[in-house]
């Protein structure tokens, strides 16, 4: 498998400035961010892509992910969401998402990574908001299957979909072969699974994978590697026996204020452990 680390970490870097620290990181690939300040689609011309595609072709690093969760360019992170009972709100974020299809082709990237759903509003059920979020994403379908973009859907804690089982269940409601998952391990750990179990059920959707540490208590709080309680050789060990060879990205956005030293120290705990 390859092993990237995601931009989210680098919001107080330009892009070039993030690909060369991730570059020298030792990493194979980087996550590009698809939201403020980076390359929110709205403002990525064809210029700022071939600038991009031009440093990591210099520096023989590969996209590992195109990242379309994260939205606070908007307003923040989860809102505007797929399941916001407001139709102009909700189709911000549908409009944002084909958008962000449109810029991974022009990249020349096979997938984009996008939120499951969002928060429940008050009052609707969870029937409701999976209804509605296959809704959605119909209307954004098409583009995935004209550019030849997958769409992955990322399980998250206190999100619509939170677990191996609401995935299958959100899956089968889908009628295309673009759809499949971003499998985060550390939220499956957040929700109570055992993330190497879960590589089992929902290895054969999952086209790229997240990795970060939690803590012991569970907290949905993304931890450097080997500083939580998390069985990463265990999880990584259950991937590699699926045969995958495709991206490991490392995901520890909340080390804003030191994102090289963090990717460094990543890179060096999955050096120790054999995984590079």
């Amino acid at each position: 498998m390859n092993v990237g680390f995601a931009a989210s970490a680098f919001r107080d870097y330009s892009v070039a400035e993030t690909v060369e620290a991730i570059a020298e990181a030792g990493y194979d690939g980087v996550e590009l961010l698809f939201d403020d300040p980076h390359l929110y689609p709205p403002q990525t011309d064809a210029d700022d892509v071939a600038a991009v595609r031009a440093q990591l072709d210099e520096l023989d690093l590969a996209i590992s992910n195109c990242n379309a969760f994260m939205l606070t360019a908007i307003e923040g992170f989860h809102h505007p969401s797929f399941i916001e009972p407001d139709a102009d709100y909700r189709q911000q974020r549908i409009d944002y998402t084909r958008e962000a299809v449109r810029l991974a082709g022009e990249f020349g990237a096979e997938y984009i990574s996008i939120e499951p759903g969002g928060p429940l509003p008050e009052g609707k059920s969870h029937q409701w908001g999976m209804e509605q979020f296959a809704q959605s994403l119909e209307e954004v379908i098409p583009t995935a299957e004209d550019e030849g973009v997958e769409i992955l859907v990322e399980p998250e804690p206190d999100l619509l979909i939170e677990t191996t089982d609401q995935f299958l269940d959100f899956v089968d409601r889908v009628d295309s072969d673009v759809v499949g998952c971003n499998f985060d391990a550390g939220h499956l750990f957040c929700v109570g699974e055992d993330p190497a179990a879960a590589v089992e059920t929902l290895g054969e959707y999952a086209t790229h994978y997240h990795l970060e540490d939690i803590p012991a208590d569970r907290t949905h709080e993304h931890t450097q590697l080997g500083e939580g309680a998390m069985d990463i050789d265990g999880f990584l060990e259950a991937v590699e026996d699926t045969g995958y060879d495709g991206f490991v990205t490392v995901e520890l956005y909340p080390y804003q204020e030191t994102p090289a030293e963090t990717a460094q120290d990543a890179m060096a705990y999955l050096e120790e452990h054999g995984w590079t």
